[in-house]
């Protein structure tokens, strides 16, 4: 706006090429004007008429030349004002010659280099100058609204060249700016990428690695004993399962950065039955609500919540049991991951849920790019981690 509003108090900008082809035509229509001037009566020469012809071609070509090397507003007036003066006297003392061309010029510069009420009143006095030598002349009607007509023709077919430049100019530099928010966009999107992958690969690795340290710790354990009620090698085979599950859910990460075979709540029963296999620790999964598909994104982010929520639990907590609930509601849908511990237990070692970890920043940054919402509370047993996501 601050651009159009410039335009429209100054010169035009003379960069842009279109126009400056356009009104660089002047100085070639007085050039032919001046030339013809030569072979009408009186010719320019130094005493009488002729002296007359001599100085207002001198005007002339004084003002023209102005016009192409000097852009001001004031400057650029003064010259169409000593172009229309000019060609008015030469049209007074040489009739039949082209001198006429000089109103022509006139309001078509004035339409492409003045504002536009500056340029309507070059274009009314250039009007008005054709009348006097018209009369002295004795012109016909016809012809003199013939030449009135054109200065008109002229003026606007400038307006329309100044009009089109400056959308053009302005078409430009919305093409620029736009190339310049698609990259931006495109840096975001990169952005949004990594982080979407950092979540995924941090969500995954965390999930199995921890049951994968705790099954080893426990072999580990076993190894050091006599093994006379073989539990060494069912812990083992729980770590090979730990860690070829794990495997698997980085290779379904990077799937589902391509959007293939995205985990959702479809999968929340099994993700609760091999936490419980591999925790000993009773896992409960309650759906309520009539189901419904959700998009993609919220699949993923109920699912890797869940995950996370339950590695956590199996990092810092000693639980009796864990309850996960589904609940769809009307206007949304609600995951809750809680866990209950025994009083003593709870007592002595409460879970160290600081909220400082990546896991808890990533589920809430899951959350809100959804529009929802994560919260992780202590309760009077353990800690619960309650997400909510907006239908």
């Amino acid at each position: 706006m601050a651009e159009e509003a410039a335009s429209d108090t100054g010169p035009i900008d003379q960069s842009l090429p279109a126009l400056r082809r356009a009104w660089l035509l002047a100085p070639g229509v007085v050039a032919v004007a001046v030339v013809l001037a030569f072979t009408q009566h009186p010719a320019p020469s130094l005493a009488g008429s002729g002296l007359g012809v001599s100085l207002s071609l001198a005007v002339l070509i004084a003002a023209t030349a102005t016009l192409v090397w000097r852009a001001e507003l004031a400057v650029c007036a003064v010259a169409l004002l000593g172009l229309i003066a000019a060609s008015a006297c030469l049209v007074w003392l040489q009739p039949n010659g082209a001198a006429e061309a000089g109103f022509f010029v006139a309001v078509a510069v004035a339409g492409i280099r003045l504002p536009a009420i500056p340029s309507i009143v070059v274009l009314a006095l250039a009007a008005a100058a054709t009348v006097p030598p018209a009369v002295h002349a004795d012109h016909s009607v016809g012809k003199f609204v013939g030449t009135e007509l054109g200065i008109v023709a002229f003026y606007l077919v400038a307006r329309f060249a100044r009009s089109a430049a400056e959308a053009h100019e302005q078409a430009t530099r919305l093409l620029a700016e736009l190339q310049a928010s698609r990259h931006a966009e495109a840096e975001a999107a990169m952005l949004r990428e990594r982080s979407r992958l950092a979540r995924d690969m941090h969500d995954v690795l965390a999930h199995s690695l921890s049951g994968l340290m705790l099954q080893l710790e426990g072999a580990r354990m076993l190894s050091t004993q006599a093994d006379p009620d073989g539990q060494l090698p069912p812990a083992l085979d729980r770590a090979h399962h730990l860690a070829r599950a794990g495997l698997d859910e980085a290779r379904r990460a990077i799937a589902a950065l391509r959007d293939e075979h995205l985990p959702g709540p479809g999968r929340l029963e099994q993700l609760a039955a091999d936490f419980e296999q591999d925790s000993h620790v009773h896992t409960s999964l309650n759906v309520s609500g009539p189901a419904r598909e959700l998009d993609s994104e919220a699949s993923l982010t109920l699912y890797r919540v869940a995950q996370e929520a339950l590695t956590n639990i199996r990092k810092h907590a000693r639980p009796d049991r864990v309850e996960v609930s589904l609940s769809y509601d009307p206007d949304g849908t609600r995951l809750m991951v809680r866990d209950h511990a025994r009083a003593a237990t709870v007592t002595e070692s409460p879970p160290r849920w600081d909220g400082g970890g990546y896991g808890l920043t990533g589920m809430r940054e899951r959350a809100e790019l959804l529009g929802g919402s994560l919260s992780a509370d202590r309760t009077p047993d353990g800690f619960r981690v309650e997400l909510w996501i907006p239908a």
